[in-house]
Protein backbone atom coordinates (compact mmCIF):
# COMPACT_ATOMS: atom_id res chain seq x y z
CA UNK A 1 0.00 0.00 0.00
CA UNK A 2 0.95 3.53 -0.54
CA UNK A 3 1.32 5.82 2.60
CA UNK A 4 -0.30 8.98 3.10
CA UNK A 5 2.92 10.71 2.17
CA UNK A 6 3.65 9.00 -0.87
CA UNK A 7 -0.08 8.94 -2.13
CA UNK A 8 0.27 13.18 -3.55
CA UNK A 9 3.50 11.94 -5.57
CA UNK A 10 1.31 8.52 -7.10
CA UNK A 11 1.87 8.64 -10.75
CA UNK A 12 -1.11 7.73 -13.04
CA UNK A 13 1.23 6.33 -15.34
CA UNK A 14 3.05 3.88 -12.79
CA UNK A 15 0.16 1.19 -13.04
CA UNK A 16 -0.18 -1.05 -15.33
CA UNK A 17 -3.22 -0.28 -18.10
CA UNK A 18 -4.92 -3.18 -19.66
CA UNK A 19 -6.19 -1.78 -23.18
CA UNK A 20 -8.95 -3.94 -25.01
CA UNK A 21 -10.83 -3.50 -28.25
CA UNK A 22 -14.89 -3.37 -27.33
CA UNK A 23 -17.22 -4.90 -29.54
CA UNK A 24 -19.67 -3.47 -31.86
CA UNK A 25 -22.40 -4.38 -29.88
CA UNK A 26 -20.85 -2.65 -26.69
CA UNK A 27 -20.55 0.77 -28.97
CA UNK A 28 -17.21 -0.08 -30.36
CA UNK A 29 -13.53 1.65 -29.63
CA UNK A 30 -11.73 0.28 -26.61
CA UNK A 31 -11.53 -0.49 -22.53
CA UNK A 32 -8.79 0.67 -20.24
CA UNK A 33 -8.35 -1.13 -16.75
CA UNK A 34 -5.96 -0.47 -14.09
CA UNK A 35 -6.38 -4.51 -12.38
CA UNK A 36 -4.63 -2.78 -9.35
CA UNK A 37 -7.46 -0.53 -8.99
CA UNK A 38 -10.85 -2.30 -7.89
CA UNK A 39 -13.54 -0.53 -10.40
CA UNK A 40 -10.94 1.43 -12.30
CA UNK A 41 -11.42 1.93 -15.85
CA UNK A 42 -12.50 4.22 -19.45
CA UNK A 43 -13.16 3.87 -22.66
CA UNK A 44 -12.25 5.63 -26.20
CA UNK A 45 -12.81 5.99 -29.73
CA UNK A 46 -9.11 4.67 -30.09
CA UNK A 47 -6.14 3.11 -27.95
CA UNK A 48 -4.67 6.75 -27.32
CA UNK A 49 -8.15 7.91 -26.09
CA UNK A 50 -8.90 5.17 -23.48
CA UNK A 51 -5.82 5.54 -22.40
CA UNK A 52 -5.20 9.28 -21.67
CA UNK A 53 -9.03 8.42 -20.33
CA UNK A 54 -8.23 6.31 -17.86
CA UNK A 55 -4.77 8.46 -16.81
CA UNK A 56 -7.30 10.67 -15.29
CA UNK A 57 -9.64 7.73 -13.64
CA UNK A 58 -6.57 6.36 -11.70
CA UNK A 59 -5.95 10.04 -10.60
CA UNK A 60 -9.82 10.57 -9.57
CA UNK A 61 -9.31 6.49 -7.89
CA UNK A 62 -6.49 7.64 -5.58
CA UNK A 63 -7.83 11.29 -4.67
CA UNK A 64 -11.03 9.41 -3.47
CA UNK A 65 -9.81 6.64 -2.05
CA UNK A 66 -7.01 9.03 -0.32
CA UNK A 67 -10.53 11.32 0.93
CA UNK A 68 -12.16 8.40 2.20
CA UNK A 69 -8.95 6.69 3.85
CA UNK A 70 -8.79 3.78 2.05
CA UNK A 71 -5.19 2.36 1.44
CA UNK A 72 -3.78 2.82 -2.41
CA UNK A 73 -2.77 -0.40 -3.91
CA UNK A 74 1.31 0.74 -4.42
CA UNK A 75 2.12 0.28 -8.42
CA UNK A 76 3.38 -3.42 -9.10
CA UNK A 77 5.78 -1.87 -11.02
CA UNK A 78 7.23 1.33 -12.94
CA UNK A 79 6.55 1.46 -16.43
CA UNK A 80 8.38 3.64 -18.73
CA UNK A 81 6.69 5.23 -21.67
Amino acid sequence: MVSSRRQAEVDARDYRVVIEPLSEEDGGGYLATVPELPGCMSDGETRQEALANVEDAIATWVFCAEQMGRPIPAPESVLTH
